[in-house]
C-alpha cells in the first residue's frame, strides 16, 4: 500500500533567501490529522485556516526545507495551495494519484499523474 505520494507545486513556495521549492511528499492523512486541527483556535476562529493545519501535519517534504510549517503552507501562492487541495483529495479518494480525463474535443481518455501535472 502506497502512504506517501511525491509531487510537484507549479509555481512553488519562495522561502526568504529567495530559493523556490516546488518538489515534495505528502502523506495520507490519519484519523488524527483530520480531528486535531478542530481543536486549534486558529480554526475555531476562522474555518478556512483547517486546510492550512492539516496540510502542515501531511506534507513530510517541500524542497530543501527542514519542515513544512504554517508559515510555508500560509505563504505559498494561490495556485499551488489549489493545487495541494486538489491533489489531497485525489490521493485520500482513491489511494493514488492517477486520474482518468476524457478529452473534450475527441473524447478520447487518457491516464493523467497529478503529481507530475504542477510541474507542466
Amino acid at each position: 500500500m502506497q502512504t506517501e505520494f511525491e509531487f510537484t507545486l507549479p509555481l512553488g513556495y519562495v522561502d526568504s533567501s529567495g530559493d523556490v521549492h516546488k518538489h515534495g511528499r505528502i502523506r495520507l492523512a490519519t484519523a488524527i490529522d483530520e480531528i486535531a486541527p478542530l481543536r486549534d483556535a486558529r480554526v475555531r476562529a476562522n474555518e478556512a485556516y483547517f486546510t492550512i493545519i492539516l496540510l502542515t501535519r501531511v506534507i513530510v517534504k517541500l524542497g530543501t526545507l527542514p519542515q513544512v510549517s504554517t508559515h510555508v503552507i500560509e505563504n505559498l501562492f494561490t495556485p499551488d495551495l489549489a493545487y495541494l487541495q486538489t491533489f489531497y483529495q485525489q490521493i485520500h479518494e482513491t489511494g493514488q494519484s492517477k486520474v482518468v480525463v476524457t478529452c473534450r474535443e475527441c473524447q478520447a481518455k487518457t491516464e493523467v499523474d497529478l503529481a507530475q501535472l504542477g510541474g507542466v
